[in-house]
């Protein structure tokens, strides 16, 4: 599957505006994302945003799942509506909140690697924690993937 965003390419910065509220300019917004069409046998959709900066720890930034696979996109600051404009759930992020979090790299740590991946799945449902690690996803969609795409932005500071 091909994963975009208009707000970045793959491999590029992610703008400022998508980073967390302690990044000065930062104002947690999600970023808008586009994936092609599921492959047929697709019952839903599960989205995963993990830094696998070493410092991180495959910390979770965002979490969806159970979408419907007719969901191809994401709006620009979807997270806290992204369950009503997906009819999916938001897990919460590794610091216990629901929704997004943006980077917030520790100053002077490197660019950090954030790979959204979106999975489509033949279960209609993931019996997934409500505040997964980034094991927790790789478990539960193990298996279970039809396809996936992935597209990486990077920050640092």
């Amino acid at each position: 599957m091909d994963v975009t965003s208009t707000a970045f390419a793959d491999g590029d910065t992610i703008p400022v505006e998508y980073c967390a509220w302690g990044v000065t300019g930062g104002r947690n917004a999600s970023p808008p994302l586009d994936w092609s069409t599921p492959p047929d046998g697709t019952r839903s959709v599960a989205l995963a945003v993990v830094d696998l900066h070493p410092v991180a720890r495959m910390w979770v930034h965002w979490a969806l799942v159970d979408m419907p696979p007719s969901v191809v996109s994401l709006s620009a600051g979807a997270s806290g509506g992204a369950a009503t404009e997906t009819g999916g759930r938001e897990l919460q992020n590794t610091s216990g909140r629901p929704g997004w979090g943006g980077p917030l790299p520790p100053p002077g740590s490197g660019v950090h690697d954030y790979v959204f991946t979106v999975y489509a799945l033949d279960v209609d449902h993931l019996d997934v924690p409500v505040r997964p690690t980034a094991a927790d996803i790789a478990a539960v969609v193990a298996g279970h993937t039809l396809a996936s795409g992935r597209l990486t932005g990077r920050f640092g500071r």
